[in-house]
């Protein structure tokens, strides 16, 4: 019989089949098959077949993909993966999986095949079920225009693991599936492969999330390009919150993009240290330093930073606080990234504490109770066991939660020096006062009593930032977002002074540009934080707090009078001013402050004026911090999917970055260079 394979194998061509012997040897199958089922024994409950297939269908699910995603390389996988593979090809030779007959499944990986011993091998298929063969009839019915987003193959599969694997997912020794035989085509008129309709779907649609993520941002536009001609003039409050970057962070660590909303591009610039210049005395809180650049992405633009330094006030000499720590400590808080790194967070604050500061808590879970009475900080073992016995459970009433703790501030208050309520949650305020205005109007009676807030949130998938943001920005405070304890480190025992002693409140920045100078300009970030016109000399109108030794940094991209890049055409009526030539043609613009001291109810104004003594030709002449910001800020508009962005490549943001990481002590310079690698590698637009 050898020998008979042998010559037949080395025809060339192969002998085709007649029609008479191909109909012959399917009538000879069927008549095998019709005697096996005649013969089998029968099973009890569903047929043994369909309860395999069942099994199999199960296993190559969406959902089972979903919540075994990490099975791929290991020793768990080897033994699921192999015998199903084995049962995968039975039952394809018996035709029992949907469109069985229409399309072959690919190979799973692309692996050796291992040796095994055969067994006896049925010669003969099942035939398509009548409604299997409905669906592979290409003339009967039209393949349908709205594919199930589950209808993908095994490839998809495929590409998936052989990417995980490739990263290194892979557990040293394991076994890769034997690739899987294609099955016969049965019915008479299938459906080519090439032919049928094949939906791609992406990685997120083939490895959803365990749980449909319900994290809510504020969403916000992306600043537009403005003429100089008709809107010269911008205005925005300063973020000194660093929530957004710790969150892309974790969301990148975590394998996938983050969310467009959740970058806040201001953020991220912002949340690393600069040393700009910095003012020498406390009269003068803070000290303006304007720099003009080329714009890496766009030759015909130029980028102006506007960096403000804080004055640092030394340890001895910051006031007394009062702190409250009103801690969520609801349901939806019991995870390991919740409530026990929260208790870790404020284990680490209260150890920066000084001997006469105060201490509260407060905790909210269906109602607010008081954990802890104002406490020295001396008393460090009995706050610190208060904290240890915190424990979730019930649902949310974040805003008795919030009273009870202004109670317990106005209870403590120290005069002339900081009184603030620390908010530690996810962000789920579901029951009692749960209107964003009602909880805003609270935190702005609150605060003219000079009792600020401040916010860290925790956890994901259940975080209401934009709650958070609104919370944190009416109640003269900042907002962190905790993803590790290394996080709470730098967020309240580095920058302690900054997070919790403000040095200057409701500071605004307003930019004149010069239209013999500019054309057009782009705010680059803070969408959230825009105000009207008229509100940068209205002092009842509420903007951001600075801290001790805070650092803020804004930059527009700006382009020059005449650039080719100027994507607005001139007005054929516009402002006779904007043509009229005017005695400071040098200057490109104004920059304008306007800040009140801490416990102050009047403004104050500071003014730099920016011509080309600012500016410097060459990018890579810019001081190191300038260029570090501008890579931060390139990254986060790429990730933001700016469209001035979307032919920079990350290899260029990752090529800035690191010829101006200069000193790095803390790390987190290097952690940057770490992300924009990371999101090369994921995004794929």
């Amino acid at each position: 019989m050898t020998d008979e394979f042998d010559q037949l194998g080395n025809l060339a061509p192969a002998p085709r089949a007649s029609d008479a012997a191909r109909a012959r040897a399917l009538a000879a199958a069927m008549q095998a098959f019709d005697e096996t089922e005649k013969n089998a024994a029968p099973g009890k409950g569903s047929s043994w077949w369909q309860r395999q297939s069942s099994v199999l269908n199960r296993i190559w699910s969406t959902r089972m993909v979903t919540q075994h995603r990490y099975l791929a390389g290991s020793a768990l996988a080897t033994m699921l993966i192999i015998p199903t593979a084995a049962l995968l090809t039975f039952e394809l030779t018996r035709g029992n999986l949907p469109n069985s007959g229409q399309v072959a499944l690919p190979q799973v990986l692309d692996a050796p095949k291992p040796t095994v011993e055969r067994g006896p091998v049925p010669s003969v298929a099942k035939p398509a079920e009548p409604r299997q063969q409905e669906a592979v009839r290409g003339s009967d019915a039209a393949p349908s225009a709205q594919p199930r987003q589950s209808d993908f193959d095994a490839s998809d599969v495929a590409r998936l693991l052989n990417k995980r694997e490739a990263s290194g997912g892979a557990a040293k020794g394991s076994v890769a599936p034997a690739p899987v035989a294609p099955p016969p085509v049965m019915a008479e008129r299938a459906v080519p492969l090439a032919a049928a309709p094949r939906y791609a779907p992406t990685e997120r649609e083939i490895l959803p999330t365990l749980e449909e993520s319900r994290d809510r941002f504020a969403n916000a536009n992306t600043n537009p390009v403005k003429s100089v001609a008709t809107d010269p003039v911008s205005t925005f409050s300063v973020d000194v919150d660093t929530a957004s970057y710790a969150f892309v962070r974790r969301s990148l660590l975590e394998g996938h993009l983050p969310d467009p909303d959740s970058v806040r591009v201001e953020e991220m610039i912002n949340y690393f240290p600069y040393d700009w210049p910095r003012p020498q005395t406390v009269d003068e809180p803070f000290r303006t330093t304007v720099t003009v650049t080329p714009t890496p992405w766009n030759s015909g633009t130029r980028l102006m930073h506007v960096a403000i330094k804080g004055f640092e006030t030394a340890p001895a000499a910051q006031p007394a606080a009062n702190l409250v720590f009103l801690i969520d400590v609801s349901g939806s808080m019991n995870a390991p990234d919740r409530l026990p790194l929260l208790k870790s967070a404020f284990r680490l604050l209260v150890g920066k504490l000084k001997p006469e500061d105060k201490v509260s808590i407060v905790t909210y879970a269906g109602n607010a109770g008081t954990v802890l009475e104002p406490t020295s900080a001396r008393e460090r073992d009995k706050i610190l066991a208060a904290i240890d016995n915190l424990r979730p459970g019930g649902s949310t009433a974040g805003a008795e939660g919030i009273d009870a703790a202004y109670r317990l501030a106005r209870q403590a208050f120290i005069q002339g020096g900081v009184n603030r309520v620390m908010l530690a949650t996810d962000g789920d305020f579901n029951v009692g006062v749960s209107s964003d205005e009602e909880l805003k109007r609270i935190i702005e009676q609150r605060r003219k009593d000079g009792i600020f807030l401040s916010v860290l949130g925790f956890g994901k998938g259940n975080l209401n930032d934009s709650l958070m943001q609104m919370l944190a920005q009416n109640g003269n405070g900042t907002a962190a977002y905790i993803d590790t304890l290394a996080e709470a480190q730098k967020a309240l025992v580095d920058e302690a002074g900054s997070t919790l002693f403000p040095i200057a409140k409701d500071v605004k920045i307003q930019v004149e540009f010069n239209p013999q100078q500019i054309g057009e300009y782009r705010l680059v970030g803070y969408e959230t934080r825009a105000l009207k016109r008229e509100d940068f000399n209205n002092d009842r109108v509420d903007a951001g707090d600075i801290g001790s030794g805070h650092a803020v940094t804004a930059i527009y991209e700006v382009t020059p009078k005449g650039s080719a890049s100027a994507l607005n055409d001139p007005l054929r009526y516009g402002p006779a001013a904007a043509s009229a030539p005017i005695p400071v043609s040098d200057e490109m613009a104004f920059v304008k402050i306007r800040y009140k001291q801490p416990d102050g109810d009047t403004s104050k104004l500071i003014t730099t004026v920016v011509t080309e003594m600012n500016a410097v030709r060459d990018f890579s002449t810019a001081p190191q911090d300038v260029r570090f910001a501008t890579a931060v800020a390139a990254f986060g508009q790429k990730l933001r999917g700016t469209d001035a962005l979307d032919a920079y490549p990350y290899r260029l943001i990752l090529d800035m970055a690191r010829n101006a990481r200069g000193e790095d002590a803390f790390g987190y310079r290097g952690g940057f260079l770490d992300l924009v690698r990371l999101a090369e590698t994921l995004d794929r637009r």
